[in-house]
């Protein structure tokens, strides 16, 4: 039983793997919820999640679970205990804290980017979450820790980029770290800016124009002092002729 359980596991793991980019080590986002389970169960979550997914694991949960199962009291102390030894990630709802599984919906919106397990026992939102598609869901069921089959959502996302109708997010990661190896981005960058500058008023065509009408002054003025030295001469000739002629 628990080997073909972990077959059906490491058949999940590399569907997720290939398809959405997840890596390890596998970040799992718990609740208390699952926490709660977890105890009930007597099941040592650091020791056994790692042997059950085969790789390197890290329990993490946010401030506003920790900050739910605070306020449900005594009931969820052992839970609350549990998620205390989590690493916690920062959530959008730093002021205004959440519900729960209101947070951890949040977390994994805009196709999942960090790749994240979400670990819960909530029927509402492993509905919510089997909505979106690309985000590995846990659950714990008669004691054991489970890994669900890819939802018909997530088969159908898959389809669709295989196809070419869709592009995953895990490409679109992956294009873009191929142009910034091969500098595409800064040249694109560069273009944008010479278009920038080329585009502004440039300074020295207008300096340009101020010599222009120097210039056109100064010929101008040029050119009446030689009039004025035409006239001069010929004034000059006809008094002397008037001179030669009295003589």
């Amino acid at each position: 039983m628990k080997i073909t359980r972990q077959k059906h596991a490491k058949k999940h793991l590399g569907f997720f793997r290939n398809n959405f980019g997840v890596r390890e080590p596998y970040q799992i986002l718990l609740d208390g919820t699952f926490c709660q389970a977890a105890l009930r169960g007597r099941i040592q979550l650091r020791e056994q999640l790692p042997r059950y997914l085969m790789a390197e694991t890290q329990l993490c949960t946010t401030r506003c679970v920790l900050k739910e199962l605070e306020t449900l009291g005594k009931d969820l102390y052992g839970a609350k205990l549990i998620a205390q030894k989590c690493q916690v990630r920062n959530c959008p709802h730093f002021k205004n804290a959440v519900s729960g599984s209101e947070c951890l919906l949040s977390m994994v919106e805009d196709g999942n980017p960090h790749h994240y397990f979400l670990a819960t026992q909530d029927q509402n939102l492993s509905m919510k979450v089997k909505k979106k598609p690309g985000i590995p869901l846990m659950f714990i069921i008669q004691n054991t820790i489970v890994l669900d089959k890819p939802s018909p959502k997530t088969i159908a996302f898959v389809k669709a980029v295989e196809s070419g109708q869709l592009v995953s997010v895990h490409e679109k990661q992956s294009i873009k770290q191929l142009k910034e190896e091969q500098g595409l981005v800064r040249d694109v960058e560069q273009r944008r800016r010479k278009r920038r500058k080329v585009s502004g008023p440039n300074p020295l065509s207008c300096l340009k124009k101020k010599k222009k009408t120097q210039d056109t002054n100064s010929s101008a003025s040029e050119k009446k002092r030689k009039r004025k030295r035409i006239r001069n001469r010929s004034t000059s000739k006809v008094l002397s002729e008037k001179q030669n002629a009295e003589g």
